[in-house]
Order: C-alpha cells, then structure tokens, then sequence
C-alpha cells in the first residue's frame, strides 16, 4: 500500500506537539516500522526538510513571492490578500492552509469538506511534483514551478498544504536532528540502540540517512555490511579536540605524535570518482565547486590517483608575496556571481592534510602514518598545492617551537595527531586522536569560540523594533543538546541589527528548540543553526546559564563574561561544529589553575 501524504502529515504534527527527545525518537520509531521501505528514503529526507541528502546541490529555488502566487492561483484569491495574511502570521504555510480551509470556491469547498472527488495525495506523488519543481531550470521554468506548486496544492488538504508549503520554503521546523532520527532507526530495525554504533558508521561515511533507512528496511542491518568510502558522497569530518599546553597534548597523546600547520582557511573535503569530475565538498558537506572551480582544477592536476577522497584546508593567499592572508578574506570567494573577478582578486591554495581513500583502497581504517604516507605519494607539490607542514615530536619545547613557527606563518596554530595503531580516521566524531592546539586557548578568553544562536530579545532604544541581543550556547555532543552560556549584543554593525531578523527570519519558531537547554526565555526562540564568533574577558560561574551545569558546582553552570561579537558569521560550521561545552569547562578549569 502507498504511504498517504495525510498519514506523514500525521506524524509531523505529533512531532510538531513535543519538545522532548524521547517522545519524538517514539513517534519515528512507530512511523519507521509501518512505513513502506519503496518510500521510507523520501519520506526521511522530507521529514529533514529536504529532498536530498545536503550534499546534492539541488534545491527547490522557490522564492516567497512565488509561492504567494502559487497560493494565490490554488484558492482563486488576490495576491494582495495573500501578501496581507502573511505580514499578519509570518508563516506561509498557514496563510496556504488557512486560505485552503476557508476556500474561496465552492469546490474548494466541497472538496475539503471531507466530499473528496480525488485521489488522497502520496508520498511518493508529493515528492514526484517537488522534485519536478526543484528540477526546473532555464527559461520558462518560474512558470513551471508556480503551475506545479498550484496544481499540488489544489489537490491538497489544508494541513497538507502547511506542510508542503513549509518544505518548498525550507521553514519546516520540527526540531528533529540527524541523531534523533539514527536512533529512531535503530529501534525500529534493530530492536535497541545497541545498533545504533554500525549505523551511525555508515551515516558518518554516506552522509545520506535516506539510504541509510532504505537498506535497514529493505535489508535489515545486515544490509549496511561493511561501509566503506565511496567518492561522491562526503564522508562526514572527523573534528577534534582541544588543550591548552603542550605538556597536555603529549601527555593525552602518548608522549609523542605529529604536529601539523592549522591554517587558518576553509576546510574541504576532495572527491574525484570514475567519472573523472572532481568534487569540493565544504565541512557541512555542501557541494563548493561553484566558489572554487580553481582548487578543484588544481586538485585535478595535482593528485595523482585515478579515485580518491582527500581532505585539506583552502587557504587565501596574496598574489605577491604568495603568503596566506586571514580566513576573512577567503570569503570574498563564497560568492554566486563574479566568481572569476574573486579567482583573480583573491587567488586559493590548497594544503592537503589527509587521504580517506584511494583507487578502491578504503583508508579510513589505516592509522594516520599510513595516511599520510599515501598522501605523499598521489600529490605533487607546487607552490599552491602542498602537504599540511608537519613535525614528529616527542617534548614539550619541540611542539612549543613549532606552535610559534605556525603562528608567524600566519597559521591559527597547531593540530597533534595520534600515531598509533589506533589512529584510524573517526568519520563524524571529535576525539582525542585530534587535538587542537590554538594561540586563543593560551589566553582564557581573550581570543574566540564559536557559539550557536538559540534565542533573541527584542533591542531598546536605537534599537528598538530590532533584535538587540542574541542568546548564544556551546554544543554538547554526549546528549545532542545546545546549552546557554552567554547573552551577546555587543559588536554587532548598524546594518547587521537592521537585517538581524531577516537572517534568522526562517529559523525562528514560537517555542523552545528540543535540542536547547536554556533557563532563560528569551523574546524570540531560534532553531539552531547559525555559528557566530565570539571573545569574551573570562568564563564565570552562572546560576542562569546551562553550559556545564553542575559540573564545577552543584546548581551552577558557566557563563561567558562581556561578549562581544567579532564580525565573523562562521557559515561554513554546521551547530554541532560549534565550541562544545566540555571545551568551555576546561577552558574555566585551565583559568583557576592559572589563578592560583
């Protein structure tokens, strides 16, 4: 039996009614187990607001006055009635289900009375039209889009119609994360949550949970066999962690690893598969050629494998002196138009620093030196593509030494490495096999984190009628949770308060985010998704904020103390890429050493 658009509707709504993980994990687990597996891919990637896993670079391109169009020619009313009804809700889906449910025609109205005449919408006929839609390019192909969206909304019920205008305008807003979703698949295909490691594995090397739920429903778990790299689909970055002296790195480490250049640039993941087309993927695993055709035309020339996936950093550099310039001006190039005046006017490098596969040869598994060995061999260096600069130490003034080479280099800083047996590449996870090693961490903070908006408050005085003040929390990876750890107004140009709202405006939803853990409630709530840099004086203790709370002391957690924003909207992060509230711990504990 097909799966009834109504019946996913269904689900969405119950989802929609709950802000608590567990219970949205019970409703996936109960959708999973009914739903048919020919469909269970669309219906995930719907449900992730979606049509395609992130990596596709196809997107449904319907702007808001189109759809207020399309709503418009569904229900036989103005534009200008629409127009009206969306500056009163800010949402357009319910304008689409309110219009549909008064319906302006008495077939409209007979139709939606429960007298249907048509077919009940699908799943599969919902995402059929959607994928026309997002598929329509070149001339004539607004008109397309607005003939499809209409005709679909025309056969849809008021609560469909929510929802699939809520899709095409990408606001779906149910809170409902990549990790909640993993664990709703392993209940529901294999019983528990002790599958849940296996198909983490193979989400953190596809990147595609459509697949993913595909295979178990098809083929249960035994499906996922073996998951292995394939070039094309973006592996999901391994992330490290953090410390603040050298005699912690080699101590965690095991007294000795390799230290390599963190530059101070855009990570990139490179994939060039039998086809021969290379591919840029970004650390949120979008597709980047369009901003950097050069560095995937250098990549191509450079590597010498006929596959392969390898990982670097993009990295500015000045056309005279061929040194790197700061990752502010990299961003010049994260353009859609006049990509060629930006190749020009700022030039790209690349410095590679890791090989995950090659020629069929899954390196996930080898221990870093293996890696980097088979690096070596498929790149040939030039003056802008080149193996990150690294060191083999073993004491601290070695490392210490090299830390300050990196700085003058114009680098952020330094990146340990494991050279253990163990040292195998962690798709998706941030370990101790990775440590960050930054100048900021020497110095409390003095220098930056990167913080997470989760609410907002309204401004007062020259401010007022825009947001003033943005509620900012780290990430904790353990529980899937962003927690509070400061309030942020300070730093914030003229115009970016004037346009403060349209750059959360598809992000803000009327209640608590169920992945935020916050005490404090602020004017607006905001779903998690944009990575702000931040500086602050020092991290105190809190009995408002959540960030570590009862770690330090019972009843409290930490806070960062006169935040100030530092002009960087750090887009190339996904929320979970964000500071992590253990790092904001240690960060206080390295503070009371200091202090004493």
């Amino acid at each position: 039996m097909p799966l009834l658009y109504a019946d996913l509707v269904e689900v969405y709504d119950r989802l929609s009614s709950t802000t608590k993980r567990l219970e949205m994990t019970e409703i996936l687990v109960d959708f999973f187990k009914r739903c048919p597996s020919g469909v269970i891919d669309k219906a995930v990637y719907l449900t992730q607001g979606r049509l395609y896993p992130e990596f596709i670079p196809l997107e449904l391109g319907v702007a808001d006055r189109l759809i207020a169009r399309s709503i418009s020619q569904a229900v036989a009313v103005p534009e200008s009635e629409v127009t009206s009804l969306y500056k009163k809700l800010g949402d357009l889906g319910k304008v689409a289900e309110n219009l549909l449910a008064k319906g302006k025609k008495q077939v409209t109205l007979q139709f939606f009375s429960g007298d249907r005449s048509r077919e009940k919408l699908t799943v599969e006929e919902v995402y059929k039209v959607l994928d026309r839609i997002a598929r329509s390019q070149g001339e004539g192909s607004q008109e397309e889009k607005l003939r499809l969206l209409s005709d679909l909304l025309r056969d849809s019920s008021p609560r469909e119609a929510l929802y699939i205008i809520r899709t095409v305008s990408g606001a779906m807003r149910l809170g409902v994360a990549d990790m909640t979703i993993l664990d709703a698949l392993s209940i529901a295909f294999a019983g528990s949550k002790d599958a849940r490691e296996a198909i983490e594995r193979a989400y953190n090397l596809t990147s595609d949970l459509g697949a993913i739920a595909k295979s178990l429903a098809t083929g249960g778990l035994a499906s996922l066999g073996e998951a292995k790299p394939e070039p094309g689909r973006p592996i999901r970055p391994m992330l490290a962690e953090r410390l603040s002296t050298p005699e912690e790195i080699l101590e965690k480490i095991g007294g000795k690893c390799a230290v390599e250049y963190k530059y101070d640039g855009e990570r990139v993941q490179i994939h060039r598969g039998d086809d021969g087309n290379v591919k840029l993927f970004s650390r949120r695993l979008e597709n980047i050629n369009g901003h950097y055709p050069d560095v995937a035309e250098l990549a191509s020339r450079s590597i010498s494998s006929k596959t392969f996936i390898v990982e670097g950093e993009i990295v500015a550099v000045d056309q005279s002196t061929g040194e790197m310039l700061p990752f502010q001006e990299l961003m010049h190039r994260r353009r859609k138009y006049g990509v060629e005046e930006a190749m020009q006017a700022y030039p790209a490098a690349l410095r590679l620093f890791d090989a995950l596969y090659a020629d069929g040869r899954d390196l996930t598994l080898e221990p870093y030196p293996a890696r980097r060995k088979a690096l070596e061999g498929m790149t040939t260096e030039s003056e802008r593509i080149s193996l990150a600069t690294q060191r083999v130490v073993d004491n601290p003034r070695s490392l210490e030494e090299f830390f300050e080479e990196a700085i003058s280099e114009g680098c952020e800083g330094l990146v340990a490495k494991s050279l253990g047996s163990s040292s195998i590449y962690k798709a998706g996870a941030r370990g101790w096999l990775w440590i960050k090693y930054k100048r900021d961490y020497k110095s409390e903070m003095q220098d930056s984190v990167d913080l997470v908006a989760v609410g907002a408050y309204w401004g007062t005085g020259r401010r007022a009628g825009n947001i003033g003040t943005l509620l900012l929390a780290a990430y904790d990876p353990g529980e899937d949770m962003f927690r509070t750890v400061c309030k942020c107004s300070t730093g914030f140009s003229d115009e970016e308060i004037r346009n403060m709202r349209s750059i959360f405006e598809k992000s803000i939803i009327m209640h608590r985010h169920a992945r935020v853990d916050s005490k404090l409630n602020p004017d607006i709530w905001i779903t998690p998704s944009k990575v702000l840099e931040i500086r602050g004086a020092e991290i105190t203790l809190s009995p408002i904020h959540t960030c570590g709370m009862g770690t330090i002391r019972e009843g409290s957690g930490l806070a960062i103390r006169f935040p100030r924003f530092t002009g960087k909207w750090r887009d190339e992060k996904a929320p979970e890429d964000a500071t992590t509230v253990q790092e904001i711990v240690e960060m206080y504990r390295r503070q009371l050493k200091k202090v004493e």
